[in-house]
Parts: C-alpha cells; structure tokens; sequence
C-alpha cells in the first residue's frame, strides 16, 4: 500500500514539475504562451497515464496499460465531471461541441475498429500516435485565429519566469523537467509493482486493477484540475480538460504504448473489447446531448454521472469475484446502463429544445 501511494505522490509531482519547467523554458525562447497551453500544459495532465501505460507494457503487463487508458476516460467524464458540476453547474463551450467532444468519440470508434482483432500492432500504434501529432499541429495552426480575450487570458495565466526567480533561468527549469521525468518513470515502476501486488492478493485481474485503481489513480492531475477550475469559476476549463485528455489518453498514449510494444503489440482482453470499451464509447457519446442541454453540464446531470460511475465499479468488483460469469455481468451492466442512458439522453435533448423560462 506504501508503495502505490508513494508512486502516486511521485506521478503528480512529476508531471507538475515537468509541466513547470516545459512551459517556462517554452516561454523563455519566445514560444506563445497559447502554443505553451494547448500543448505541454494540455499534455502534462496525461503524463501519468502515458508513464505508466509504457512502464507496464514494458514490464510485461499490457492489460494494466490498456486498463489505465479505457478506464481513466470513463472516470473522467463520469466522476471528474459529475463531482465538478455538482460543485457549480459547467458550462461548454460551443467549440467543445462542434470540434472537440466529436474527435473524442471518433478516436474511442477508432480504438474500437483497431482492437477488433484483440491487439493493438505496432502499426496501430504508429496510426494513433501520427494522428496525435496531427491533432497537435492543427491547434496550434486554429489557435492562430483565436480572439483576443482567449490569447489575453493564456497570456496571463502563462507568463515567462522572472530572471531573478529560482526557475527563471533555464538550468533550473531543464532540472525540473529532469526531475519531473525521473518522479515519472520511478513512480510509473511503483505504481505498477503495486498494483500487481493488489491484483495477486484480491484475486482479481491485472485488467479490473487497471480499470479502476490505476484509473482513478493516474488522473489525479484532471481530477486536481478540474475541480480547482471548478471553484474558481473557470467552469469551461474544467470541461475541456477532460475532453482534451481524453483524446490524448487514445491517440497519444495507447499510440506509444502501441509502439514501445514493438512486433508483440498490446493483446486486449475479451472482456475490454466485449463491455469496457463498449461503456467508454456510451459515455462519450453521452456528452454531445448532455452538453447541448443549455450548454452546460447541470448538478442533476453531474449526480446521473457519479451514479454512472458507481454502478460501473460496483459490477467490476462483482465481476472480479466471478471471473467465469463475467460475460454474464457484462450483460447485466449493459443493459442497466444503456436504458438509463438513452432515458437521459432523451431529457437532456427535450431540455434543450425547451425554450428559457418555459417549464
């Protein structure tokens, strides 16, 4: 146990201090303080999910690398969101619902597509990872046409260091990233060392320990994120950094987990392609509606979310119990989830179509 909270305090810390020193070196060789966010800052959330999807690919554990990526998405937009929008209803920007949430569901139908055959090749992961790229390159060319309030406002949330500041120089801020890299792997290694451990001693799969306890573990930079956007009023912030993580988790992250893997690429397990990935998808496809209503995420839609997310866990856990039955449980979790849904769904899109101020 000492172990896996250690590796989790050295994930955050790493991906913050390698985020602290990428940016403010970034911002000290001229690199616009937009570029700077819609890249390293957007990235540095995910740096835990990539460490340890690679560190477990190369120590041999695939399902826990393809368990954290699928898992971390669905906790994302169920519990990060639900707890987010329960502390002050979030609102979405249009942007989100006309560019962004639709390549989120594109990447998770391209997963699907991918893994049909129950692996991920190291051609797969070349396509993921080259799309990731694109993706990149096209921010970086559309933030060129943002407004000024936007540029204004990375502008001032991204300032180059102060010359007399202890990071303002840029030895220290190539030893942040140094340190921020090395908190990565070594808590990347213990993390997953962990983790097999928990498997091994509850009797369940290195999968359910990947989708649940590596998952919620890794996204504590989003769960930080979003939440301290959340009070701060930043409420669009806190939305489109689930969204954007969410695409880097399937492109970036299973990309070069893909290619790391190299001839043996990531075999997935029946029960990811059968039901997880299945209930990523749903829950993607579950923001477009949601998001319309209002263009807002309201406290009831966070509550249905939070719900979501418990009744997932819980039927992982009894499904862990019964490995034998969990086609059976599968089944059971599909159709409790997909009626519910498309019920929400359907009340989301009515409230949307209901003019203000009519009931």
């Amino acid at each position: 146990m000492a172990v896996f909270f250690a590796g989790l305090v050295a994930l955050v810390f790493g991906a913050s201090a390698l985020v602290r020193g990428a940016s403010k070196l970034a911002l000290s060789f001229g690199i616009s303080p937009l570029v700077v966010g819609l890249t390293i800052v957007a990235f540095g959330t995910s740096a835990p999910e990539v460490a340890v999807s690679t560190g477990a690919v190369l120590n041999g554990q695939t399902d826990i690398a393809v368990g954290n990526v699928v898992g971390s998405n669905i906790f994302n937009v169920l519990f990060i969101l639900g707890i987010s929008a329960l502390v002050a209803p979030l609102i979405v920007h249009v942007q989100l619902i006309r560019q962004e949430v639709p390549i989120m569901i594109g990447s998770a139908l391209l997963l699907l597509a991918l893994g049909l055959d129950g692996n991920l090749s190291l051609w797969d992961g070349a396509i993921l990872m080259a799309l990731m790229v694109a993706y990149t390159a096209f921010l970086i060319v559309q933030s060129r046409r943002e407004s000024a309030a936007n540029t204004a406002e990375f502008d001032a949330e991204l300032q180059p260091a102060e010359r007399d500041a202890w990071d303002g120089k840029w030895p220290a801020q190539i030893a942040l990233i140094v340190a921020g890299l090395a908190l990565l792997v070594v808590g990347s290694d213990w993390l997953v060392s962990a983790s097999v451990v928990f498997a091994k001693a509850l009797g369940v799969s290195d999968l359910v320990i990947g989708l649940t306890i590596v998952a919620a573990g890794t996204s504590m930079p989003e769960v930080a994120t979003s939440l301290t956007a959340a009070f701060k009023g930043e409420r669009d912030i806190a939305v489109g950094n689930v969204v954007g993580s969410n695409t880097f988790n399937i492109l970036g992250c299973l990309g070069l987990s893909g290619l790391v893997s190299g001839d043996l690429g990531l075999s997935l397990a029946p029960s990811i392609l059968n039901f997880d990935i299945w209930v990523m998808l749903a829950v993607s496809l579950a923001c477009l509606p949601v998001f319309l209503s209002g263009r807002e995420i309201a406290r009831w839609e966070g509550g249905v979310f939070l719900a979501y997310y418990a009744a997932y866990v819980a039927y992982m856990i009894l499904a862990s119990q019964h490995h034998d039955a969990l086609p059976g449980f599968s089944s059971v979790m599909l159709s409790f989830v997909l009626p519910l849904t498309i019920i929400t769904l359907v009340v989301s899109l009515m409230r949307a179509r209901t003019p203000r101020g009519q009931p």
